[in-house]
């Protein structure tokens, strides 16, 4: 077995692919560099090469939808340890069928990307209806999350256009690194948190003034509509899963500012 380790990202997955045919390998695997070392068979580096990897881009739209083609994207996103080699067996099944094949659900790849897209949408959704933003004594707008799946790419546009009249950053404290959006476009920024920020235990010295009064005022309105006696916290939990409560205002005691 060859295993073609590549450096994590979507064009060096594409890479890795394009060297498999490049390279007529076929027995093989493919790994990040970080993975556990494999003990025996030939391992070799991809070098990522963004025209290798747009030329596999191209050519799997070719085959399939544009829509399903952004859902192997969006598999990628989940970050599973299988996934780049459950990529690989799409791609290759897609490429020897040369027919639109995201619904044929009897290939194991087909089905697994479909039913981890679905989860990672379910992420996505979360992300759009749970960020919480603070405002920083500077004017921009800040919110820490920790999605499951890396799915910042996928709620940049939601946020680019709610709130395309003020700069706001959202920091994804697992992996490292935020998008930031300036009035004009969104980056993607690496910043380095404290851990006490990221705790949410000096956060509110970054706030701008009526920061306080705001959060106090969400714990407030959460407060006044729910009903003490039509409470269900199985279905609230369900819906709102504990996770994301230590990012949500209305979650804290009162009195308190939001964690992150």
């Amino acid at each position: 077995m060859t295993t073609l380790l590549f450096d994590g990202s979507f064009p060096g997955l594409l890479t890795a692919i394009f060297e498999v045919y490049e390279y007529k390998l076929n027995d093989v695997r493919l790994a990040t560099a970080d993975s556990n070392p494999v003990l025996f068979g030939e391992q070799r580096e991809v070098v990522t090469d963004a025209s290798k990897a747009k030329r596999v881009w191209q050519g799997i739209g070719n085959c399939i939808s544009g829509e399903a083609r952004h859902q192997l994207y969006q598999a990628y996103l989940s970050e599973l340890d299988t996934m780049p080699q459950t990529l690989l067996a799409y791609f290759q099944y897609a490429f020897f069928k040369q027919t639109n094949v995201h619904e044929d659900f009897s290939h194991p790849a087909v089905l697994t990307v479909h039913q981890t897209v679905r989860k990672v949408y379910r992420e996505k959704h979360r992300m759009e209806a749970f960020v919480r933003f603070s405002e920083t004594t500077d004017g921009l707008f800040y919110a820490v999350v920790e999605p499951d799946f890396d799915v910042l790419p996928l709620i940049a546009e939601h946020f680019e256009k709610r709130y395309a009249d003020q700069r706001w950053v959202i920091y994804d404290c697992r992996r490292k690194y935020g998008i930031f959006y300036d009035l004009s476009s969104v980056q993607v920024v690496e910043m380095n948190f404290s851990p006490d920020m990221l705790q949410g235990k000096d956060a509110s010295a970054a706030w701008n003034e009526k920061e306080a009064g705001f959060q106090h005022l969400w714990q407030q309105y959460f407060n006044s509509v729910n009903i003490a006696s039509r409470k269900n916290t199985a279905l609230h939990i369900r819906h709102m899963p504990l996770r994301y409560w230590k990012y949500l205002p209305e979650k804290q005691p009162a009195g308190t500012g939001m964690a992150g």
